[in-house]
């Protein structure tokens, strides 16, 4: 499976914060261990859809390895200092094709 290349993270890449959510708790929301990626960072406003099916806006869409965990209602730290919560993730992972797989991660 041949991902984005090494060197486009390196180049282009900016580190992010990823606390992947794990449910719900007494105390409101659980987050797992907080994991710093190197991700390509996309500050472009679109509409997605959320994991609920509702059409929201997404401010920030970034895009990492496939092995990094990303579920809905994860918090997400950005360069530039802002907390923010993934609204939809989803694989694009080409298998053995000669394309760059990849984890779309959509935020608010």
């Amino acid at each position: 499976m041949a991902g984005i290349p090494q060197w486009l993270y390196i180049q282009t890449g900016q580190d992010i914060v990823i606390e992947p959510y794990v449910g719900a708790g007494p105390f409101g929301d659980t987050y797992g261990p907080a994991t710093v990626v190197r991700c390509i960072v996309d500050e472009r406003r679109r509409l997605v859809r959320d994991a609920t099916g509702d059409t929201v806006v997404s401010e920030t869409t970034v895009y990492c390895p496939l092995t990094v965990a990303a579920p809905p209602g994860s918090r997400v730290t950005l360069p530039d200092g802002r907390v923010s919560v993934v609204l939809t993730s989803s694989r694009g992972d080409g298998g053995r094709l000669p394309v760059p797989s990849h984890l779309e991660v959509a935020v608010r």
